[in-house]
């Protein structure tokens, strides 16, 4: 069966990227609008692109209605700034929020109708050019055909894709994330850790992918506690911004599995950053999934050296399991109870949560079947 491999048009990287992008960003078009949030403006990464803007004589609209993860209210919001200020292509800076949303303006401003309407569905047209320009190290969405929109009317989160989706140039410079607090620093990782280890243990994973995943997991083990210790060690930010691309590039042609498929409904409902959401579940995810593929986690393990060459597979995979919880409280990661979460509401909502992680579609990509009851039970072991 042949398979593809699917990556953005450009991809610039390393210091100085933003101002080494100015013979790509000049082709793109007369008008940007540059989503983000309102922190981010502050920042000198954001001066840093309307500086270039300015210098090639391209207009800008700022759109800052992004405060959290994306809502199709604000992807509307965003849209009617697009269409009202005559922009004809999309600048993401920020975390995987504001790169999401230029994905989703995008798509309606082709393709009209409301964002919902694209739940199930691949998103096509001819889409308006998209400049990804990520803050942090860990969404990957710079590199990915997938957008995260929540709908705020049934709060839950729609996973959206189409390959049209994937920005036209991502901008990767470690520099851009060196203000990055500790708390983001561990969300964004770790978010990168879960995409790494999923697509490498998912149905889809093909060799191209089993390399980058590889890569990123070995990376992230090694760097994710330095750079979460240190916010100033220059090499740790220059290596997790590689392995978040990585995984980016990973998940964007292997997918996720049934940790994203779990993560989003507890975001959707209880406002849990979609990285921490994540770590919560990461471990107790992949002790499910652990025994439909040992000899997949077997090689995560000895390629981090938390397993010995000589392991067999089922303990070099119960190996790396260990290492998985390791990192989670080296970034320490809080539990359901710690964040503030309600434990009776979230078993209320227990149910509608395991339907909505199932009919995403993300559990189905793991290699071991996954039931309802499942869900269910991996959700009651996180208190």
């Amino acid at each position: 069966m042949s398979r593809e491999f699917i990556i953005p048009k450009k991809i610039i990287m390393g210091d100085n990227a933003v101002s080494d992008s100015a013979e790509y960003i000049r082709e793109l078009g007369k008008k940007a609008l540059i989503v983000t949030g309102k922190h981010v403006v502050k920042l000198e990464c954001f001066k840093s692109v309307t500086n270039l803007l300015e210098k090639l004589g391209i207009e800008y609209s700022i759109f800052t209605g992004i405060t959290g993860e994306p809502t199709d209210t604000m992807i509307n919001e965003g849209l009617a700034v697009y269409k009202s200020d005559g922009c004809d292509f999309l600048i993401g800076i920020g975390g995987g929020s504001p790169l999401d949303s230029i994905k989703a303006i995008a798509a309606l401003s082709v393709n009209g109708g409301k964002i919902s309407d694209y739940m199930g569905k691949t998103i096509t047209g001819n889409l308006p050019p998209m400049v990804a320009v990520p803050t942090t190290a860990g969404t990957g969405s710079e590199a990915t055909q997938f957008t995260v929109i929540t709908d705020s009317e049934k709060d839950i989160k729609m996973l959206l894709k189409g390959v049209v989706l994937i920005p036209d140039i991502a901008i990767v410079d470690s520099e851009l994330s060196a203000t990055s607090p500790k708390s983001i620093t561990a969300a964004t990782g770790l978010d990168a850790l879960t995409h790494a280890v999923e697509s490498y243990t998912s149905r889809k994973a093909q060799p191209l992918t089993d390399a980058v995943a590889l890569s990123a997991v070995k990376r992230i083990f090694r760097y994710l506690p330095r750079a979460y210790k240190d916010g100033t060690d220059k090499k740790a930010r220059e290596e997790m911004s590689v392995a978040a691309l990585e995984a980016g590039i990973a998940i964007n042609n292997a997918s996720v599995t049934i940790v994203h498929g779990m993560s989003r409904p507890i975001g959707a409902n209880f406002h849990v950053a979609h990285g921490i959401s994540n770590a919560m579940l990461l471990e107790k995810c992949m002790a499910f999934a652990l025994d439909g593929a040992y000899d997949r986690f077997a090689d995560l393990g000895r390629a981090t050296g938390t397993a010995d060459a000589s392991d067999d597979d089922k303990t070099a995979a119960e190996k790396f399991l260990a290492g998985l919880g390791n990192i989670c409280r080296v970034c320490e990661v809080p539990t359901l109870e710690e964040y503030g979460i309600d434990k009776e509401r979230f078993f209320s909502l227990a149910d509608k949560m395991a339907d909505d992680a199932l009919a995403s579609g993300s559990p189905g990509n793991t290699i071991k079947k996954v039931t309802k009851q499942d869900v269910l039970d991996i959700y009651s072991q996180l208190w």
